[in-house]
């Protein structure tokens, strides 16, 4: 793989080949192509492969996410964004609990956040 482009799923098997590092570089490296404007374009980059990753595994809650997002009119893009920040949201959250809760954050209540995700709600947040 040499290019990422976010409206384009990448192939999973390619995708989750490749290195870490390389993942989250392919993502920037797009980003800096387009032209976006973000505060911090390495975090940005790292939120995409995070979601890319998700979705390449096959986690559940966010493939279902992206179809019913991208069902309502998001752009593929958009719809990672989406799902991204209820991820960032949820991170912050579990970084500021205990050990058990952080647990129970990521495992229970981020999917079941990603669950709930609807383009209105991203919107509207």
């Amino acid at each position: 793989m040499k290019q990422y482009d976010p409206e384009e799923a990448p192939d999973p098997a390619e995708w989750l080949k490749l290195d870490e590092q390389l993942r989250i570089m392919l993502c920037e490296e797009h980003h800096r192509r387009s032209g976006a404007k973000a505060p911090n374009l390495e975090a940005h980059a790292v939120f995409h492969a995070i979601v890319e990753n998700q979705i390449a595994e096959g986690y559940e809650p966010v493939v279902r996410a992206m179809a019913r997002l991208c069902g309502e009119g998001l752009s593929r893009h958009d719809a990672v964004h989406a799902v991204a920040s209820v991820l960032a949201e949820h991170l912050v959250d579990a970084s500021k609990a205990g050990k058990n809760e952080a647990v129970d954050v990521m495992k229970v209540r981020y999917p079941a956040a990603v669950e709930r995700l609807t383009k209105k709600r991203w919107l509207d947040g």
